[in-house]
């Protein structure tokens, strides 16, 4: 097993294999405030004990804001380019469940390169937990799945995830920030080797090791 530590040439545009594609800079910002907002309303409904007229009139004005934001949907497969001075176009879907800013459902995890791989923070609210006042283990393993296939991917080896192993030492809890960190440690033929982990105030709370196999592009 050999670990490559040069990045592939610039990989292949979506756009030609039919995706549409939108750069970053295109996402509008009143998009992105909605978004944000709309998390707050998922933990405020998952938390509400207000009276049952309060909440009949509540699903009354989300309906009809549903309705009204479906007038005009952008297809599911979407992809986001995302460019800096310093690094190559990546591209991810643009309501990634995990990282995506315009899909509420996500915390989201924002990731940045580091010297050896990629790093990032995230704060899961109420809306993710499992045990009382912890996180649920699927999210924590979401956060290492999205980390871990985003480090293959920076390192110029994007794939899926074949095999992921994730390791529980604490309890992670809601409500803090998170640090996540990711890199890639190996490869073999098509095999992409990453490990990564999350920290609460610097302590370990949970570990992931994938194999990642990269696309045949």
């Amino acid at each position: 097993m050999t670990v490559q530590t040069q990045p592939d040439a610039a990989l292949p545009d979506p756009a030609d294999f039919g995706f549409s594609v939108i750069a970053e800079d295109d996402l509008p910002p009143e998009l992105l405030a909605l978004a944000e907002q709309v998390r707050h309303l998922v933990e405020a409904v998952a938390h509400t004990d207000v009276e049952r007229e309060e909440l009949v009139a509540a699903r009354g004005m989300v309906e009809a804001l549903t309705e009204r934001l479906n007038a005009r949907r952008r297809d599911t497969t979407t992809v986001l380019k995302e460019e800096s001075p310093q690094a190559r176009a990546e591209y991810s879907t643009v309501i990634n469940a995990v990282s995506g800013d315009t899909n509420p459902a996500a915390p989201p995890l924002s990731l940045e390169r580091t010297d050896d791989g990629l790093r990032g923070e995230v704060t899961l609210s109420g809306a993710y937990q499992g045990p009382p006042g912890a996180a649920h283990g699927g999210w924590v393993a979401a956060l290492l799945d999205q980390a871990l296939g985003a480090a293959a991917g920076a390192a110029g080896m994007p794939g899926l995830t074949a095999n992921l192993n994730v390791d529980f030492h604490e309890i992670t809890p809601l409500n803090e920030p998170l640090s996540v960190e990711a890199r890639v440690t190996g490869t073999e033929r098509r095999k992409v080797f990453v490990s990564g982990e999350i920290r609460h105030n610097g302590q370990v709370t949970a570990t992931g090791t994938a194999i990642m196999v990269r696309l045949a592009l």
